[in-house]
């Protein structure tokens, strides 16, 4: 898969690029089954808000085999390296679930401001790719993004380590104020992966492996059928 020129312009001026129905019914609907396999496992890597409930489940693609094909999937390998002109690795993978009514919140931050100071990414040459399993509206607490926000560069972030159960850099409220006033508010209509640029390897990690991976290898997509093909031979053994 390859982006258009037109999609390759939107991205470089608005810092973001939405791909709606890049996955059928088929593989989405098996993607969440998995998901929610995974946040009733009582494993190091699923992360719980301090209800309980779900939060992220980190490293899916070690353990569950649905991810791992997501996480060399080509529809979402091939245009990130169309993008930095290099192979990637996969630097984070995490699930994010978001309780209803009563979820925790996700504060303003820059992912990069973290992979920098706490795992020691030299440039912001990384990206997220993210793939929603629900249907997401306004109403529901919905992922934001700041278009544009991109050019502003590394910011001053403070480590906020009470608001919630996962500890973020996160931006104070004059900056993230300044931001939207640029460039305005979006919220896409959430599986993550974030791939790094090979030549960018992190150098410095302080979190655990499965939250930022020390495996530099340049990843090898599957089939561009291979989800279809796994949802397919799942349903079957389990008729």
């Amino acid at each position: 898969m390859r982006l258009t020129p037109e999609q390759l312009e939107q991205f470089r001026t608005e810092g973001w690029l939405f791909l709606p129905e890049l996955f059928n019914a088929e593989e989405v609907d098996v993607l969440r089954r998995e998901a929610v396999s995974i946040y009733d496992e009582q494993r190091p890597e699923v992360w719980r808000e301090k209800s309980g409930a779900p939060r992220t489940a980190f490293a899916a693609h070690l353990y569950n085999e649905a991810f791992r094909l997501l996480g060399a999937h080509p529809r979402m390998i091939d245009p990130v390296e169309q993008i930095f002109g290099e192979k990637v690795y996969m630097h984070q993978y995490k699930i994010n679930a978001k309780s209803a009514f009563t979820g925790d919140v996700w504060q303003w931050h820059q992912d990069y401001g973290t992979w920098k100071r706490d795992d020691g990414m030299p440039l912001p040459h990384a990206m997220n790719i993210a793939v929603f399993l629900d249907e997401v509206m306004p109403i529901n607490g919905p992922l934001m993004l700041v278009p544009k926000s991109q050019n502003a560069g590394d910011l001053k972030a403070s480590h906020d380590l009470q608001t919630t159960s996962y500890p973020l850099w996160t931006l104070d409220e004059e900056t993230v104020t300044r931001l939207v006033n640029d460039g305005g508010i979006v919220a896409p209509k959430i599986v993550y992966l974030t791939l790094n640029a090979v030549s960018n390897y992190i150098r410095t990690p302080t979190r655990p492996e499965f939250i930022a991976h020390r495996d530099f290898t340049p990843i090898q997509t599957v089939d561009d059928d291979a989800l279809v093909r796994y949802a397919r031979s799942h349903r079957q053994a389990a008729e």
